[in-house]
């Protein structure tokens, strides 16, 4: 799930000046290239996954990642499991527009920040856990991981 970390220097209101730049419909279309953005073979995958838009978390939301805040959220069931195709419940990514804006203050680090969101929820739905991304970024950047 896409954990929210604020910087220090975040506003905890919305009058901030990613909300002057970003209206409800433009964010949208941040999540929507995001989404386009996605290599062809996890694109080709995603299938039925509702990717939607929400304000804000919620405190059932909240409670079920067992975080203080959310960038994003994956529900459902990881394509790596079994029969996971013809579970009952829809697999659902919800990126939070509120959160973005709060935390990344320019439009290019809120498309960078929407995109990073919408790749890490992409990859829950994949299987993929925090811990492992946590790996991989670490991994990405240089730094060697202790064994």
């Amino acid at each position: 799930m896409g954990r929210m970390t604020q910087p220090d220097d975040a506003p905890a209101t919305r009058g901030d000046a990613a909300s002057a730049f970003v209206d409800p419909e433009a964010f949208e279309g941040l999540v929507a290239d995001a989404i386009d953005t996605l290599p062809a073979p996890f694109l080709e995958r995603l299938g039925s996954v509702a990717i939607v838009v929400e304000e804000e978390p919620t405190p059932a939301q909240l409670a079920v990642a067992h975080a203080a805040g959310l960038l994003g959220l994956y529900t459902g069931v990881p394509r790596t499991l079994y029969a996971s195709e013809y579970v009952p419940i829809p697999s659902k990514i919800t990126i939070f527009r509120g959160p973005h804006l709060r935390m990344f203050r320019t439009p290019e680090a809120l498309a960078a920040g929407v995109a990073a969101t919408v790749r890490h929820e992409v990859a829950h739905h994949f299987g993929i856990s925090d811990e492992r991304l946590r790996e991989l970024a670490d991994d990405g950047h240089g730094r060697q991981r202790g064994r």
